[in-house]
C-alpha cells in the first residue's frame, strides 16, 4: 500500500488555519481562581478584594462568600425583583393537578430566582405568643418591601396565629406550636408535608434551633432556611441543616424587647448587588370595619363613648389571654393597686380589659360602676385602643398595640431597663414609662404614676 500523499504536494502554498482570535488570553485567565469554574461574568478591575462573610461556616469551610470583585449586569441579577409574571392557570390542560399556564416550562422556571436569589413564597415560623408575634409584624413588612409580589405564609401557636387577623401581607396563618417538644407524630409528619407541598423559596424561624428543630426545616426542601440557634452545645449540627444562622444573645429570645429579631432583620434588609438596604419599618397593624363594629358594640354597653375612654390592660390573671410577653414575666398588677392608680382620672372613663370571665367579681368588688370589658383576642385589644383616648397599660401587647395605631399610652415596668428594651424612643411613640425602683412591679411608686396622669388628662384633653 502507498504512503499517503503529503499536504504540501496537493496545495500549491499550504498556510495554518488562523486562530479564533488573534490574542487568545491563557486558560489560566477564564478560570475563577476559587472556585475553579469558568467565568460567566465579567470581572471590574478598579475594586478591591475584601474577606466577605462566610454564608454559613456548617456547610463549607473554604466559602467566603460571593467574589467582592465580580460584577453583576445580568437581568436575573440585578435589583429587586419584580411581580409574579406567571400567566394564569390554563383552564384546558389535562394535568389539573400540576397547575401550570400554558407554555410553562418547568426546567428553567426558577433559574431566575435562583440566579438573583428571588423570594416568591416564604413561611415565617414564629415562636411564642401574641407579643412575639406582634413583634414579628416589622420583619413580615420588610420581606414584603424587600421582594415585591412574595407570598408570605405563617406558622405560630394557636394563641400566636390570632395576631395575624391585623396583618393583611400575610396569605394563611397556620396553628402548629414550634415550641412543643413532643409534638404528636401524625401532627408533626402532616405539617411537613403540607410546608413540602407548598414549595417555598425561604424559610424563617425564631425558635431557637437545635438538631430536631433544623430537621423539621430541612425536610420542607426551602431553598433558603434561616433560623436562630442555640448559642451553646444544643446548636451543634443544625448548621449543616440550615442555610443561614443567628445566635442570640441569651437563651430567651424575648428577653431583647423591641428589637428581639435585630440579627434576622439585619440580615433581611442587607444591601444585595446594586438593591440598597432595606429601611426597618415601624410597627403598623390593620382593623376590619367588621371587627371595630363588634368591638365598639362591647365598650358602648358599659358605658364609654368614641374617643372618650382609657384602657386599663394588665391586671393580674392566670389566664393565657393577658398577652404577656416572654422576656417579661412580671408584668401585671393587682386589681387594688389599679384602683388607687386611676383615682384621678376625671376627664375620661377608664374601662378596665379582663381576660377571662371570672376576673369580673374581683374588679367590681374593688371599684365601683367599673367599665368592664371581656376581651381575649389582640385583634378585638387593638380595635378597643383604636378608639379610645389613650392606653395604660403595664408590658402586655396594650403598649405595643397602642404605639402601632398612633395612641398616648402610660407604660408600667419593673425596671428601668426594661422599660428602655421593651419601649425605645418613647417621646416619639408618644409613651411615659414609669418603672419601679425596687425591680419589682408590685413595688411601682403609685403616686408617680398618678403626677403622670395629670400631664396624659392635659394632653389628652388638648388633643
Amino acid at each position: 500500500m502507498a504512503p499517503p500523499t503529503p499536504a504540501s504536494s496537493i496545495l500549491p502554498n499550504p498556510k495554518p488555519f488562523p486562530p479564533f482570535l488573534p490574542n487568545p488570553p491563557p486558560l489560566s485567565s477564564l478560570i475563577h481562581p476559587t472556585t475553579h469554574l469558568p467565568f460567566l461574568l465579567r470581572r471590574n478591575p478598579h475594586t478591591t478584594t475584601t474577606h466577605a462573610k462566610k454564608k454559613n461556616p456548617w456547610l463549607d469551610p473554604f466559602d467566603d462568600g460571593e467574589d467582592p470583585t465580580m460584577e453583576y449586569g445580568s437581568l436575573f441579577s440585578e435589583g429587586k425583583q419584580e411581580e409574579d409574571p406567571r400567566l394564569p392557570d390554563d383552564p384546558d390542560s389535562p394535568y389539573g393537578f400540576l397547575k401550570f399556564p400554558a407554555g410553562y416550562a418547568v426546567e428553567v422556571a426558577s433559574l431566575g430566582l435562583k440566579v438573583r436569589g428571588d423570594v416568591r413564597r416564604c413561611c415565617c415560623v414564629v415562636s411564642g405568643g401574641v407579643y412575639e408575634n406582634l413583634l414579628f409584624f416589622p420583619a413580615i413588612q420588610l420581606l414584603k418591601d424587600r421582594y415585591p409580589g412574595v407570598q408570605i405564609d405563617v406558622l405560630a401557636s394557636e394563641r400566636g396565629k390570632q395576631a395575624y387577623e391585623m396583618n393583611k401581607n400575610v396569605r394563611w396563618a397556620n396553628a402548629y406550636d414550634p415550641d412543643d417538644h413532643y409534638p404528636e407524630p401524625a401532627e408533626y409528619t402532616d405539617m411537613i408535608g403540607l410546608l413540602k407541598n407548598r414549595y417555598y423559596d425561604m424559610v424563617l424561624s425564631t425558635k431557637l434551633a437545635g438538631l430536631g428543630h433544623a430537621a423539621f426545616l430541612f425536610m420542607t426542601t426551602a431553598r433558603d432556611r434561616v433560623s436562630y440557634v442555640y448559642p451553646n452545645v444544643n446548636a451543634a449540627g443544625a448548621g449543616l441543616l440550615l442555610s443561614e444562622t443567628f445566635k442570640p444573645d441569651t437563651l430567651n429570645l424575648s428577653e431583647g424587647g423591641y428589637n428581639m429579631y435585630h440579627q434576622m432583620i439585619d440580615w433581611l434588609g442587607r444591601p444585595f448587588r446594586s438593591v440598597p438596604r432595606q429601611p426597618v419599618p415601624p410597627l403598623r397593624v390593620s382593623l376590619s370595619r367588621k371587627l371595630k363594629d363588634y368591638v365598639e358594640e362591647k365598650y358602648k354597653k358599659v358605658g364609654a363613648v368614641k374617643g372618650k375612654y382609657i384602657v386599663i390592660h394588665g391586671i393580674q390573671s392566670d389566664s393565657k389571654a393577658s398577652m404577656q410577653s416572654r422576656g417579661d414575666t412580671d408584668s401585671l398588677l393587682p386589681i387594688e393597686i389599679w384602683a388607687g392608680i386611676v383615682e384621678n382620672i376625671s376627664e375620661f372613663r377608664p374601662v378596665f380589659v379582663i381576660p377571662h370571665e371570672k376576673e369580673r367579681e374581683n374588679v367590681e368588688e374593688v371599684i365601683e360602676d367599673a367599665s368592664i370589658v371581656f376581651i381575649t383576642t389582640p385583634g378585638q385589644l387593638a380595635a378597643l385602643i383604636n378608639d379610645s383616648a389613650g392606653v395604660i397599660a403595664t408590658n402586655t401587647a396594650a403598649i405595643q398595640l397602642a404605639h402601632a395605631r398612633d395612641k398616648p399610652s402610660i407604660a408600667l415596668f419593673g425596671s428601668e431597663e426594661k422599660g428602655k428594651v421593651f419601649v425605645p424612643q418613647a417621646e416619639e411613640k408618644k409613651c411615659t414609662v414609669i418603672s419601679s425602683k425596687t425591680g419589682k412591679l408590685i413595688d411601682i411608686d403609685v403616686e408617680a404614676v398618678k403626677n403622670a396622669i395629670q400631664t396624659f388628662n392635659v394632653s389628652l384633653a388638648l388633643v
